[in-house]
């Protein structure tokens, strides 16, 4: 009777001793699991890596980080866009030199006191001029012709489209030839001087319109190219104090774990030593 109340008491003593076991592992499996959340947290270096962290804070911060990244591909496209532009203003820059330098020539040839030499070397600077402009205007970028009146540049952002439309900047395109590459300027007569100076005066005039409107869509992509900076910087900030994560704390946080987790395991390893002793008095 003694030797049964022994035997149940020890029983029950390794029930309690089970349960305390299983409370132990999953103490293990706890601390575990927080110690291997602090680790992701940190190597993301976000509090919400997964949605498990926080589903409505997570869709936020995804949504928000996609707004960067469309800003900056925006802020990307503007950038581009105003170096071409770039490209296409020194074309033109170029050719309104060149233009202006001829009605200077033609003007005074217009007075009627130039020799035949100097009616013959102005000829000479026409042709040169004409071929100076087409040069301009086969510049290119990106292997895109800028200034044969071909091109039309969209500019992609967040906020929509811009279109720049580029101008004929050839000498066909600004009247100083015909369809067939002949020079239209007549120096052989002064009406035909005249008449010269009327088409080189209506040419520099188209380039220097073309002129600014390069540069107030430079201008205009400035502008935006700085809006998109500003709100990649304002949305980056908002997004790090939501959702970055606080080193020091979750590395305190990390250590806590490991700590309570070695701790759960020396107490389920001693829990087996205590099993094994009461199984070997029940034998």
């Amino acid at each position: 009777m003694i030797y049964f109340i022994i035997n149940a008491g020890i029983a029950g003593g390794g029930i309690m001793s089970a349960i305390s076991g299983l409370s132990y592992l999953r103490q293990v499996d706890q601390t575990q699991k927080a110690a291997a959340k602090s680790v992701q947290k940190i190597a993301s270096g976000s509090q919400y890596p997964s949605a498990a962290d926080g589903a409505s804070a997570y869709s936020i911060l995804v949504k928000m980080y996609s707004n960067i990244d469309t800003a900056a591909q925006s802020n990307s496209n503007t950038q581009t866009a105003n170096a071409m532009l770039s490209t296409a203003a020194g074309g033109v820059s170029s050719t309104v030199s060149a233009l202006s330098s001829l009605q200077q020539q033609l003007m005074g040839a217009a007075n009627g006191t130039n020799s035949e030499s100097d009616i013959a070397a102005i000829s000479k600077n026409v042709n040169q001029t004409i071929a100076t402009v087409n040069e301009n205007a086969s510049i290119q970028f990106n292997g895109k012709n800028l200034l044969d009146g071909s091109q039309n540049l969209t500019v992609a952002g967040d906020n929509g489209y811009t279109n720049v439309s580029l101008g004929n900047m050839t000498a066909q395109g600004l009247g100083l030839v015909d369809k067939n590459g002949k020079s239209t300027l007549d120096l052989s007569s002064k009406e035909g001087i005249s008449n010269a100076l009327d088409t080189v005066n209506k040419a520099l005039d188209s380039a220097l319109n073309e002129s600014t409107n390069i540069g107030s869509a430079q201008q205009n992509l400035t502008y935006s190219s700085a809006n998109y900076t500003t709100e990649q910087e304002s949305l980056t900030a908002s997004a790090s104090t939501m959702g970055d994560t606080d080193i020091a704390s979750e590395v305190t946080k990390l250590k806590s774990s490991q700590t309570q987790n070695a701790l759960a395991l020396y107490a389920a390893k001693l829990n087996m030593h205590n099993n094994a002793a009461v199984l070997s008095l029940l034998r």
